[in-house]
């Protein structure tokens, strides 16, 4: 497939957020494929969104909290041995501002859980993707670049 004959390959643009509080990491517990499988509060680009609105919208539908981004972790390709389906991950760290008990949370989100990162790792075999582990990872060993990097023209 080549771009110059009107053909091309696109992956799957998403986002995730790594939200700190209080030494814990919110993460989601969501149902897919008929399991439970845990994730970063995460999902896809929208048309007509920035990737940085996209991350602070997907983290409140999937947890009920605002989010303020702070940083960029960084970009992550991963291709889905299952599927095929290869993706590109934008990653952010941010902070927790405010959260609405009441919301009604994505369907297949069973629950939004603060976790230590020690009980993350240990359901490592529930994770939804390996790209959870290494997000975590970069965010622990101290990650962290400027939002200016990405620009929405």
């Amino acid at each position: 497939m080549s771009y110059r004959t009107g053909t091309f390959w696109q992956p799957d643009v998403t986002v995730a957020t790594v939200v700190e509080r209080d030494g814990r990491l919110l993460m989601v517990e969501e149902r897919v494929a008929g399991g439970l499988v845990f994730n970063q509060p995460a999902g896809h680009l929208e048309p007509g969104e920035s990737i940085l609105q996209a991350a602070i919208r997907e983290t409140l539908e999937e947890t009920g909290w605002q989010v303020g981004l702070t940083a960029f972790i960084g970009a992550y390709q991963w291709k889905a041995p299952e599927t095929g389906r290869e993706y590109l991950r934008m990653a952010f760290a941010a902070e927790p501002l405010q959260h609405d008990a009441g919301r009604a949370l994505d369907e297949g989100i069973v629950a939004a859980h603060w976790m230590r990162p020690a009980e993350i790792e240990a359901l490592a075999d529930r994770h939804r993707s390996p790209l959870v582990s290494r997000v975590i990872s970069d965010y622990l060993n101290g990650s962290r670049h400027p939002l200016a990097l990405l620009q929405s023209l």
